[in-house]
C-alpha cells in the first residue's frame, strides 16, 4: 500500500496516523455514556469532560455549559438527560438565537386560544413538554432580558402561566442551558440578569475547542466518514496521510461542527475509495498553525491592514477567519501585543 495514504482498515502500528474501524468502534463502546449519546473521541480533555457529566448527571442539578460554537454542547447535555433519573422521559430542546423576540414567550410557556392575534388554537410550550424530563436551553444568552425574570420563577417556583392564562401550572423538569456568550460581560453590559446567572451557573461544564482536543480529530474524520458515506451508498477506505496531518493542525474555529460540514463535503466530492478532501477557499485564509513564522508574518499583516483592530467588521478576526478569542490566544503564542502594531500611525486597539 502507498505509504502516502492512511488506510482506515490498517492497524494503528502500521502508522501513528492509521485509523482501525472496528478498534475505533470497540474503543468507543467501550465508554457506554460517550456510546449512547454519540459522542466520538478518546483525549483527556473529552475524558474530563465525561466525568463531570458522570458525576452530575444523577443529580437533578442545573447545569450550565460553556464552549465555543460547535463544541457538542447538545450531545453533552443529552448525556446528562441519559445518565439522569429522567432518561425515560422527554429530552426537549429549545434553541434561544432561534426564536424571535415576540414569540419566545409563546414557545416557551404556551399560550392559551385567543392569547393574541393569530393564536386560533392552544398551544403547549417547550416548559409543559419537557415536564418530568430534561428541557435543554441552547444559547441562553440569546435570550430576550424582559422574560428572563419569568424563567426564573419557572426555576425557583417550579411554576408558569401559558401566555393569555391567569391559572398556574406546575412544572417537575430538570434544566440544562448552554451558551457561547462571556454572560459575565454580558451582566456587566446590564444584558443578562445576575440573578438568572447564578441560578443556571449551578454546576458548570466548560467543553474545550477541537484544536485542545486534536488528537481526537482522526476518530471524528473517520466517524464523519462512514456517517455520510453510508448515506451516499459509498465506500470509503482511506485517506492521504498528509491530507490527515493538515486536519489535526488546523485551527479549527468552527470546531467538531466545521470538521463534520468539510466532511460530509469531502464525501460528496469524492469518486473512489481514498477521502477527497477539499478545502474550502475560505479557509485557505485561515490561521494554519504550521509555520509559526509564517503564521506570526501573517497576522501582523492584517493587523497593519485593520490598523491594529482585532474584532467588528473590520477586524482582523474576520479577516483571518477564526473568532476573536482564537486570534488572541494564538497571539499570546507568538508573542505578539497587539499595542505594538501600528497602522498608519495609530495604536492597536482591541
Amino acid at each position: 500500500m502507498n505509504s502516502n495514504v492512511l488506510a482506515f482498515s490498517e492497524p494503528r502500528k502500521a502508522s501513528p496516523l492509521a485509523v482501525n474501524l472496528s478498534a475505533l468502534s470497540e474503543a468507543n463502546n467501550d465508554d457506554d455514556l460517550a456510546a449512547s449519546a454519540g459522542i466520538v473521541g478518546q483525549s483527556a480533555a473529552l475524558r474530563r469532560v465525561l466525568q463531570l457529566v458522570d458525576m452530575v448527571g444523577a443529580s437533578d442539578a442545573t447545569v450550565l455549559l460553556l464552549g465555543e460554537t460547535g463544541t457538542g454542547k447538545e450531545l453533552i447535555a443529552r448525556a446528562i438527560h441519559e445518565r439522569s433519573q429522567r432518561r425515560k422521559e422527554n429530552f426537549v430542546t429549545l434553541n434561544c438565537a432561534a426564536i424571535p423576540s415576540a414569540l419566545f414567550e409563546s414557545e416557551l410557556f404556551g399560550h392559551e386560544r385567543g392569547a393574541f392575534t393569530g393564536a386560533h388554537i392552544q398551544r403547549v410550550g417547550r416548559l409543559e413538554l419537557a415536564d418530568r424530563g430534561t428541557l435543554f436551553l441552547d444559547e441562553v444568552g440569546e435570550m430576550p432580558i424582559e422574560l428572563q425574570p419569568k424563567l426564573l420563577r419557572a426555576l425557583q417556583e417550579r411554576a408558569y402561566e401559558r401566555v393569555g392564562s391567569v391559572r398556574t401550572k406546575s412544572v417537575d423538569m430538570r434544566l440544562v442551558a448552554a451558551t457561547n456568550c462571556d454572560l459575565e460581560q454580558m451582566m456587566a453590559d446590564k444584558r443578562f440578569r445576575i440573578d438568572l446567572y447564578y441560578r443556571l451557573n449551578v454546576f458548570p461544564i466548560q467543553l474545550p475547542p477541537l484544536r485542545e482536543r486534536y488528537e481526537d480529530i482522526p476518530l471524528l474524520v473517520e466517524h464523519f466518514t462512514q456517517k455520510y458515506a453510508q448515506r451516499m451508498g459509498k465506500q470509503i477506505e482511506t485517506i492521504p496521510a498528509a491530507m490527515m496531518q493538515k486536519l489535526m493542525r488546523w485551527d479549527w474555529p468552527g470546531n467538531v461542527r466545521e470538521l463534520e460540514n468539510l466532511i460530509e463535503r469531502s464525501v460528496i466530492l469524492t469518486t473512489g475509495s481514498t477521502l477527497n478532501v477539499s478545502l474550502p477557499a475560505k479557509i485557505s485564509g485561515a490561521i494554519d498553525v504550521l509555520g509559526n513564522f509564517e503564521e506570526q508574518a501573517r497576522i501582523v499583516s492584517v493587523l497593519r491592514e485593520t490598523k491594529g483592530r482585532i474584532s467588528g467588521p473590520n477586524g482582523a478576526a474576520l479577516r483571518l477567519g477564526v473568532k476573536r478569542s482564537t486570534l488572541l490566544d494564538r497571539m499570546k503564542k507568538l508573542g505578539i501585543d497587539a499595542r505594538e502594531v501600528r497602522g498608519n500611525g495609530a495604536y492597536a486597539t482591541i
